[in-house]
């Protein structure tokens, strides 16, 4: 029964666990400039609040970027849960939050490549793992941060960040992995051979 269960299970390697580490790593510092950004660019936005959520998917790209890449179970939750840690230490005006937010924007894209019994990788995949994980700040951050706002900029918001979060989490992590692939970065891992 032992010898079943051990077949039916993936094995990982090393490099399985490692990876996905350092591209959290990696994009964790991304965040801390896009922290930045979100910051400096609000005012931008001044005219209608809410569109400021067209530039939120860059938070939600690491899990589905580290499913995409290593293609087992879990990979999506590590990769999101390191980057928001180390834009956590790094330095965020979210704080704390945001580590139990990496967790969760990992584990929504990856509950998606599940459904998928981790066998499809494609746009169509990658878009929807990356919509997604936008449905968790559309609703969090409309309770925890505007919840004075009307109804309308609420649902403008959470529309947005789904959209963002499916063009730059979904759609981005599926061109980045490809460039990865023609890099010759990936030669680890079966994402290399597209």
């Amino acid at each position: 029964m032992l010898a079943r269960l051990r077949g039916a299970l993936p094995r990982y390697r090393t490099v399985d666990i490692v990876v996905p580490a350092v591209l959290g790593v990696a994009i964790g510092v991304v965040f801390w400039a896009w922290n930045l950004l979100w910051q400096i660019s609000a005012p931008l936005f001044a005219f209608f609040p809410p569109a400021q959520a067209a530039i939120y998917g860059m938070w939600l790209l690491p899990g589905v970027l580290g499913a995409l890449v290593v293609r087992k179970p879990g990979a999506a939750v590590l990769t999101s849960t390191a980057a928001a840690f180390v834009s956590m230490v790094l330095g965020t005006p979210w704080g704390v939050e945001v580590a139990l937010a990496g967790f969760v924007q990992g584990l929504l894209p990856e509950l998606v490549f599940a459904a998928a019994r981790y066998r499809r990788w494609g746009m169509a995949i990658s878009v929807l793992a990356g919509a997604a994980a936008g449905v968790a700040p559309a609703v969090w951050d409309n309770v925890r941060y505007y919840p004075t706002w009307p109804l309308s900029f609420q649902l403008t918001y959470g529309v947005l960040v789904v959209i963002s979060a499916a063009v730059i989490g979904g759609a981005g992590a599926r061109l980045l992995t490809s460039a990865l692939a023609r890099a010759g970065a990936l030669s680890a891992f079966p994402s290399a051979r597209g």
